[in-house]
């Protein structure tokens, strides 16, 4: 009877016919109870909340061309889907090290793969950063092929306490070790205009830097707390109003995305993350080890193609992808975080 009664409590109402809340999206939220529900949402475009869906996975295994018995990296495990996708392809044989620096996420994502089978004999699981690719290879030896997927999770995205995302109020946060360094708001408080509107231009190439730091900064003058996702949205609202209003909609929410975009990489020190990995792994691969590297920005796809350049002009590298791959038309469709994605490779001579 007590189990009746707890399979059949009454859960928080919301408005509407549909759950918009994130915690609301109980379904989504349980794709092993509510499998039907899950699949839904992604084929009407897209992802469940407390998801993410892996971009250009054909791509990525026909670039590594994996094998059973190989030894190789996931340098980013976010949700697991490219992981599990190269775990597949292993056949139990050989060995992947997985890493995350997201304390939050991780311990999920290793319960999930453990369930479909996949423990310590075949996939370590580390929680560290990336650019430390050098410490993992002195456990695992020489790589045969290395994937970093630098795009922020969609869970990570879609959880309004994760501060990622203006789309919900929540904490200005933006961390993806929220254990570690200052938040995004911390990061408002000690910067100058002058380094606030660098940050926009050089992270996110934003064309309204001067107005929207202009306009930060005299929030923050004035005493006025700019803590919450919500609260920096508006800021940046008030500061563009003079765009004209047949584009100004469109205008500010790409405005806002960029500087989101530019905070995130600024708080994580992702750019410098990136720089240490690019430098470090190529010592890390086997003769012919693979590497496959999807990035979301400009900024970050510079750094990845000027690297794969430096590296092949000096020898390292024996082929680089001559441009970059995008996403085929029907996958960003089907997923529109897809749309901005460039995939880069290259084999180590």
């Amino acid at each position: 009877m007590n189990n009746q009664e707890q399979k059949h409590q009454r859960r928080v109402r919301y408005k509407g016919t549909h759950p918009k809340a994130f915690n609301e999206k109980y379904k989504e939220l349980q794709p092993e109870k509510y499998a039907d529900t899950v699949e839904k949402v992604i084929q009407k475009g897209s992802t469940p909340a407390g998801m993410h869906r892996p971009i250009c996975v054909n791509e990525i295994m026909e670039i590594l061309q994996i094998t059973p018995g190989q030894t190789g990296l996931d340098a980013t495990l976010g949700y697991g889907g490219h992981t599990l996708e190269i775990l597949k392809r292993l056949d139990s044989k050989g060995h992947l090290y997985s890493l995350d620096v997201d304390p939050i996420e991780l311990p999920r994502t290793r319960e999930r793969l453990e369930h479909l089978g996949y423990g310590p004999e075949i996939l370590t699981i580390k929680q560290m950063n990336f650019s430390d690719i050098d410490q993992v290879a002195l456990e695992s030896g020489p790589l045969n092929f290395v994937l970093a997927d630098l795009g922020v999770s969609s869970m990570q995205i879609d959880n309004p306490e994760r501060g990622f995302s203006f789309k919900s109020e929540g904490p200005l946060d933006l961390r993806l070790n929220p254990n570690k360094g200052i938040s995004a708001a911390e990061r408002l408080k000690t910067i100058s205009q002058d380094e606030l509107q660098g940050m926009f231009l050089e992270n996110a190439d934003e064309p309204y830097s001067a107005e929207i730091s202009h306009a930060i900064i005299s929030e923050m003058k004035k005493g006025r707390d700019i803590s919450t996702t919500t609260q920096l949205q508006q800021v940046i609202k008030d500061a563009l109003k003079f765009i004209p209003e047949a584009t100004r909609s469109d205008d500010i929410k790409k405005s806002c995305q960029r500087c989101f975009q530019a905070l995130r990489i600024d708080v994580n020190n992702e750019f410098e993350v990136l720089y240490n990995f690019l430098e470090k792994f190529p010592d890390t691969l086997a003769e012919g080890g693979r590497v496959a590297i999807l990035t979301f920005h400009s900024g970050e796809d510079r750094l990845v193609k000027k690297s794969f350049k430096r590296f092949y002009r000096e020898g390292i590298y024996r082929e680089v992808a001559p441009e970059a791959i995008r996403p085929s038309a029907a996958e960003c469709s089907s997923n529109s975080r897809a749309r901005c994605a460039k995939l880069r490779w290259a084999i180590k001579a």
